[in-house]
Order: C-alpha cells, then structure tokens, then sequence
C-alpha cells in the first residue's frame, strides 16, 4: 500500500474520541486503545494516531481478539490514523 492509497472510508472528524499515541512502541498504543475503549460506549468510534507501524497488524488482530470492529487506517507520512468501532461488552 503507499501513502496514497487508503484503506477505509472513515475520514478525520468522523470519529467519537482522537487517542494519540504517537512516540509509544508496541504494545503501548495497544494497551492504551484497549483502555480508551472501555470508557466507550458500544457502537462509539475511536480514532487512534499512531506512528509505530506495527499497529497497521496489531490493531486487526486485537479487534477480532477483542470484540470491536476494525474500520481500517489512512496513512499520512509516518502517521497511521486508525478506526476502531467500540463492540457490544
């Protein structure tokens, strides 16, 4: 995928809460998206800014593990903007 190419429909301001955790390593931005999300109510939309790459895998595969729905990401530069669909608890 290069930077052009997108990998959701979302766009920015279409979510209900913005985490940043730009500058965090795995599993930092995992932990800290885990924890943004039980504050949230079921069917909210969190958008998380990451700059560790790996979140581009860790994301998909912590929703499935999780409950929540994977939205998808945009890369913008070295920033990833991902959405994450709160799951019903």
């Amino acid at each position: 995928m290069t930077n052009s190419e997108t990998a959701t429909l979302r766009s920015p301001g279409s979510s209900d809460l913005i985490l940043d955790c730009r500058g965090l390593l795995c599993p930092m931005p995992v932990v800290k998206t885990s924890q943004a999300l039980a504050g949230m109510e079921p069917g909210r939309v969190l958008e998380v800014l990451a700059d560790d790459q790996g979140v581009k895998a860790d994301f998909p595969a912590f929703c499935k593990g999780s409950g929540h729905e994977w939205l998808g990401f945009t890369q913008e530069g070295r920033v990833v903007r991902a959405w994450i669909r709160k799951g019903e608890e």
